[in-house]
């Protein structure tokens, strides 16, 4: 399995931007799927976006369309989450998520890896 890091959050003014990276350990990172989850306290972690392992394919939540992008680069073992025009609402911790295989995956279930997530807060 694979051994994900994320960072990159933090506090920012609604509007703003942030983008969050993870980091994979191993050697096959190409052959996985990746997912940007998150979760609020006391809720169901939820799918944010997710990308094939190639890239061609990616997934959006409704409540982020237009305002995120899910992106990787495979010779750095790392996937990235481009967080634009930030509102209160996307506060929650956010976490990396990998799976074998080729295609974008939505399900927390169908993940097999995991990070430890990142905090993002986003004040008005």
């Amino acid at each position: 399995q694979a051994q994900l890091v994320e960072s990159g959050g933090g506090l920012v003014q609604a509007g703003g931007s942030l983008r969050l990276s993870c980091a994979a350990s191993g050697r096959s990172f190409s052959s996985y799927a990746m997912g940007w989850f998150r979760q609020a306290p006391g809720k169901e972690r939820d799918v944010v976006a997710a990308i094939s392992w190639d890239s061609d394919n990616t997934y959006y939540a409704d409540s982020v369309k237009g305002r995120f992008t899910i992106s990787r680069d495979n010779a750095k073992n790392t996937v990235y989450l481009q967080m634009n025009n930030l509102q209160p609402e996307d506060t929650d911790v956010y976490y990396c998520a990998a799976t074998y295989g080729e295609y974008a995956r939505l399900q927390q279930v169908e993940y097999s890896s995991w990070g430890e997530g990142t905090q993002v807060t986003v004040y008005s």
